[in-house]
């Protein structure tokens, strides 16, 4: 299947390592030109990609990525919008400084890139947006506060976005991946408990990163024309709520 992307200038964010870099290879098979964003430049280097070092929590290096992005590269037509996982612990175990990070970070990444790139997308009358987030947007993940309340909000703007900017052929849409197989998830189980999470799951393990990533590929692509304001679960199953 033809999925348009040749030639598509791509800024994929957090895209050096995990699900991000995953996505970044995945536009680079459909010939599409991905550029990624990361603050560690030897794991960028290693993506063979043309990439920008940026750090998502400081609003200067946001700032100086998107000028230099559009100076090199245009006017993105696909954003793929990532970040690190905010930090797990307990209500009580977690500080102010951890929220405010997270929100800088996660949330506020999210709405400095698309202040400065949407309306340069509305002149070109075509763009796909995808975010990011997770399965706890659904149902929350035990011990991940702060991820489960960013993450909502993002798909709170995530969904309104995609009222305003549709006359726009501008869709967004979210993929929220369950356990995935990832240096993240290596920091927050052991193999024991890997174990266990995996046979709660209906296909029996976690997910690779290219599989979320494919879900985001398609989401990016024209095939996927008439999809909007949408957050596709890949969770291999895990999630039980009514439909």
């Amino acid at each position: 299947m033809d999925l348009g992307l040749k030639d598509k200038i791509v800024l994929v964010t957090a895209g050096s390592s995990g699900i991000g870099k995953a996505v970044a290879k995945g536009f680079e098979l459909e010939k599409a030109k991905p550029v990624v964003v990361s603050r560690n430049e030897e794991k960028l280097k290693n993506t063979g990609l043309p990439y920008i070092k940026c750090d998502l929590s400081k609003k200067e290096e946001i700032d100086f990525m998107m000028k230099e992005f559009e100076e090199k590269y245009g006017v993105p037509d696909v954003i793929f919008l990532n970040a690190g996982g905010p930090k797990s612990g307990y209500f009580e175990e977690t500080s102010e400084k951890e929220w405010y990070y997270a929100f800088e970070q996660n949330f506020m990444s999210t709405v400095r890139i698309l202040n400065y790139f949407l309306p340069k997308m509305k002149e070109k009358n075509w763009g796909r947006v995808v975010f990011l987030t997770s399965l706890s947007v659904k149902t929350p993940i035990e011990n991940l506060y702060v991820s489960n309340s960013i993450r909502l909000g993002i798909t709170g703007l995530m969904k309104t976005l995609s009222l305003e900017y549709g006359k726009y052929n501008i869709t967004f849409n979210a993929v929220a991946p369950g356990w995935t197989k990832t240096e993240r998830v290596k920091e927050l189980v052991n193999k024991e408990k890997e174990i266990q999470i995996a046979n709660n799951i209906p296909l029996k393990r976690m997910a690779e990163p290219e599989e979320i990533a494919n879900a985001v590929i398609f989401l990016s692509s024209e095939k996927a024309s008439y999809i909007n304001g949408q957050t596709l679960l890949v969770d291999g199953g895990l999630a039980k709520f009514p439909l």
